[in-house]
């Protein structure tokens, strides 16, 4: 099965950690593919792709990590026609917005999706998203158990919002703002 979780990662936070780590136990797999979205079509990014590729790499080592040219989730499932059946991980905000991703309904004729819900989100967003799909019974949901799944990063992330691995580069290489030498009491 191939399992596979994108996004910007500008930069990976403890968040999508805590969402891998769940998917995989959820869908009882040991690796997942990693994608990181060279030009993301939602978002605006403040890092080169090559910089958050090596950041997404040492955030989830223990997985596969490869670069995305496509910026929308359609054009990357057309793109990879080999993919059976591919399941593709999301969190709950993204699911949210579904809808409004281009060509949604193909997307769940190419590839169910499994939803990450942390606790407290508001389930009837997501049953509103559901409700109004052609096919709902391509989209799973699994819970999120750990609380810093739902933390969003500022402009300037801390680093203990960071796994140590990519807090490591970010302070290295002064990205977002961040002075070599950074520290949460600074």
């Amino acid at each position: 099965m191939k399992v596979v979780f994108g996004g910007a990662f500008d930069p990976p936070h403890n968040g999508h950690v805590a969402l891998v780590r769940a998917a995989k136990e959820h869908l009882g797999v040991e690796r997942l593919l990693v994608l990181v979205s060279a030009d993301p079509g939602h978002k605006r990014v403040a890092t080169p792709a090559a910089v958050r590729l090596e950041l997404a790499r040492a955030a989830f080592p223990d997985d596969d990590v490869e670069l995305d040219a496509h910026p929308r989730t359609v054009d990357l499932l057309r793109a990879h026609a080999e993919w059976v059946d591919p399941v593709f991980v999301v969190g709950a905000d993204e699911f949210a917005e579904f809808l409004s991703w281009k060509e949604p309904g193909e997307i769940l004729r190419l590839a169910r999706l499994a939803v990450a819900a942390r606790p407290g989100y508001p389930r009837e967003l997501l049953e509103d998203v559901l409700e109004r799909l052609a096919a709902p019974e391509r989209v799973h949901f699994f819970e999120l158990a750990e609380p810093q799944a739902s933390r969003v990063l500022r402009a300037r992330p801390e680093p203990r919002e960071m796994p140590p691995a990519v807090a490591a580069i970010v302070e290295r290489d002064g990205l977002y703002g961040q002075s070599p030498g950074y520290t949460e009491d600074a």
